[in-house]
């Protein structure tokens, strides 16, 4: 609108600029004086013709200079854009990026101190305050867990002298064992408390090559008894030196769980299937098992803490899939969680490959 406002003063102005004047070098009157006034006219009628096809000529051109600079002016005004905007697309793309595993990234934005560059700082101190706040909760969790141990200590050994008394009351025995089964399920979930604040805390001081294979069969042999009370078919087919590469303690309990999972909600008579497939950058373990349909957004909702399928509330903590899941996630790896079509349920496990091949 600037350059259509621009050329049309332009026009206006060069139309009152032209002056009639005669070429140089007027030439001598001859004849009559009426002659010398038909003479001027004609001259007068020359400049009005090129006074109007100059006119027209400035219009055209500037008609198409108009065009020319309006294509170019969105070129470089797109161009001018994208770069103005490319830090903002960079701070978008990075924190995008950002989740409870990585809060200590920081987007460091360097140059000048501009509306920018007051964003990607204001945004530091957010992810520096939620980094302190996930880590003030983790150790909350892992202090109080440790520290609820000791009473939990105290409650058994009080239990087992009242019940190593002489002849102490059927009604004192009976109540001892049901109070041992829950002191029982709170040290177990405590124990997952532990695990689950350690996993998240991404602390691998004693990471090693682990054989993925090994810990299979340590966890099946586990849990035998399990297994032929229920009746399950078992299939594993892990390939010798399926390994990775990260904590053997927590990926023993990260087998474990995926195991213990599969036996505990498996139908009378079901089936196990354990698979492992190693590549050149990943080792991905599967564990499926049959059973009724679930529905998918229930699965999707198990690798939180506390979460069971259905009304389910009896015979699990509700850690041991969320478990699963930090200690993949601190591993590099993931957890992917399936409803199978047919009925049950799908865990696959991905861990990144052992640098360092296990020998067989």
């Amino acid at each position: 609108m600037s350059g259509i406002g621009l050329l049309g003063l332009t026009f206006l102005l060069s139309g009152g600029s032209i002056s009639r004047v005669a070429p140089a070098g007027n030439p001598p009157v001859r004849g009559s004086a009426d002659s010398a006034q038909q003479r001027i006219r004609q001259l007068e009628d020359q400049l009005a013709a090129v006074h109007t096809q100059q006119a027209r000529q400035l219009l055209a051109g500037s008609l198409v200079a108009l065009i020319v600079m309006a294509a170019v002016s969105l070129l470089l005004g797109r161009v001018l854009a994208r770069r103005v905007l490319r830090p903002l697309r960079l701070i978008t793309n990075a924190t995008r990026r950002v989740s409870a595993d990585n809060l200590d990234w920081r987007l460091a934005v360097s140059g000048p101190a501009d509306e920018v560059k007051d964003l990607a700082d204001t945004i530091d101190e957010l992810l520096e305050r939620l980094e302190a706040s996930f880590a003030a909760q983790r150790r909350f969790v892992a202090n109080a867990s440790h520290e609820l141990r000791t009473p939990l200590a105290t409650m058994r050994a009080s239990l087992d002298v009242a019940v190593a008394k002489p002849d102490p009351a059927p009604s004192t025995v009976a109540l001892a064992d049901r109070l041992r089964i829950q002191l029982d399920r709170v040290d177990h979930l405590l124990d997952g408390f532990l695990v689950l604040a350690r996993a998240q805390h991404g602390t691998l001081a004693d990471a090693t090559t682990v054989d993925l294979g090994d810990l299979i069969g340590t966890a099946l042999r586990e849990r035998t008894a399990d297994v032929k009370a229920k009746r399950l078919s078992v299939t594993a087919d892990v390939p010798l030196a399926t390994a990775t590469q990260g904590s053997p303690a927590l990926l023993s309990r990260l087998v474990g769980n995926v195991v213990d999972n599969a036996v505990a909600h498996n139908e009378h008579g079901g089936w196990i299937e354990i698979t492992g497939s190693p590549s050149e950058e990943e080792t991905v373990l599967v564990v499926e098992t049959g059973g009724r349909v679930l529905d998918q957004r229930e699965v999707d909702r198990l690798t939180q803490p506390f979460e069971r399928l259905g009304g389910e509330r009896t015979g699990s903590s509700g850690l041991g899939l969320s478990i699963v899941a930090a200690i993949a996630a601190a591993h590099g790896g993931r957890l992917a969680l399936l409803a199978r079509p047919a009925g049950g349920l799908r865990v696959s496990i991905t861990l990144p490959v052992a640098k360092v091949p296990v020998v067989a």
